[in-house]
């Protein structure tokens, strides 16, 4: 019986192979005639990086740092390329590219690759949403290409980064919350967790104001869910009321003309209840002066 491939090897279930790759070769080569799976140094602007990277910002701190180790000891681990005519296109690696340029060096090592567009495509985001520490919605975001430009189900991508399907639909739940929310999560403001609980508030108006009160007020996720349940039970209880007829609108207009007071008017035609609110003692004075005539 063939032995069952375990989940979550992200790249390595693309990849069986790459760190078996024993041929290296020392001299610059043109991209024509670099044998495919080999260790090869290519020079850095002969590199492009791949234009459907999920990570759109990078630490600058972090590049910076593994710049100076570059410089040390060099590029230890080959980043993963794929051919493009003359040029090449990074699967995985670019930070390690993108602090390379920073160090000054002019070559990289790298292993290159013979793949169509989707193959290419799919380790790229597997690559990227395993390994990168991307914030929760760059990470739905790749998980959405991933999906959409390679044919993947939910189920499929789940087993591609080791993680449950259940979590990969939350994750993409992320991705319908309004845009100011959703930058509220890569700027760090608010959590994942937060995001999850705010992906789950139907009424948009309840989501914003509970959104607004989380960033004042510093709520942790449990006081969020907490506010969140109440708000919702209290809808359920609120009395729903049957819009009057259009003719008490015209009572409730004789009123206010009549009293000279704010007056409202609910219920049903059944019954109900007609409030008048004064907002001085002048006002109450006339109402009693009217009942008195």
């Amino acid at each position: 019986m063939a032995k069952k491939m375990g989940l979550g090897r992200g790249l390595s279930a693309i990849l069986p192979d790459v760190e078996e790759v024993v041929e290296s070769v020392g001299q610059q080569l043109p991209a024509s005639v670099v044998p495919a799976d080999a260790v090869v140094e290519l020079p850095l602007g002969d590199i492009d990086p791949n234009r459907d990277q999920p990570r759109k910002k990078f630490d600058d701190e972090a590049l910076a740092q593994l710049a100076d180790s570059i410089r040390h000891s060099g590029v230890l681990s080959p980043i993963l390329v794929a051919r493009e005519g003359g040029r090449y296109t990074i699967i995985a690696g670019e930070r390690r590219w993108r602090a390379a340029r920073l160090a000054g060096i002019g070559t990289i090592p790298a292993i290159v690759r013979e793949w169509d567009e989707i193959k290419r495509q799919e380790a790229a985001l597997v690559e990227n949403i395993q390994r990168e520490n991307l914030n929760p919605i760059e990470e739905a975001q790749g998980i959405y290409v991933l999906m959409n430009e390679c044919a993947l189900t939910q189920e499929a991508v789940a087993e591609r980064l080791g993680r449950s399907r259940p979590a990969v639909a939350n994750l993409l739940r992320l991705l319908g919350l309004p845009a100011p929310i959703q930058q509220a999560v890569i700027e760090g403001a608010i959590s994942a967790g937060h995001a999850r609980v705010l992906a789950g508030i139907a009424d948009k108006k309840l989501q914003a104001t509970l959104f607004a009160k989380t960033v004042q007020g510093g709520w942790s996720v449990r006081q969020l869910e907490a506010a969140a349940k109440q708000a919702t039970q209290e809808r359920r209880e609120k009395p729903k009321t049957a819009p009057l007829p259009v003719e008490y609108e015209e009572l409730t207009e004789r009123l206010r003309s009549v009293t000279g007071l704010k007056v409202s008017l609910s219920g049903t035609e059944h019954k109900g209840k007609i409030v008048l609110e004064y907002g001085s003692q002048e006002e109450l004075q006339r109402l009693w002066d009217m009942l008195g005539e």
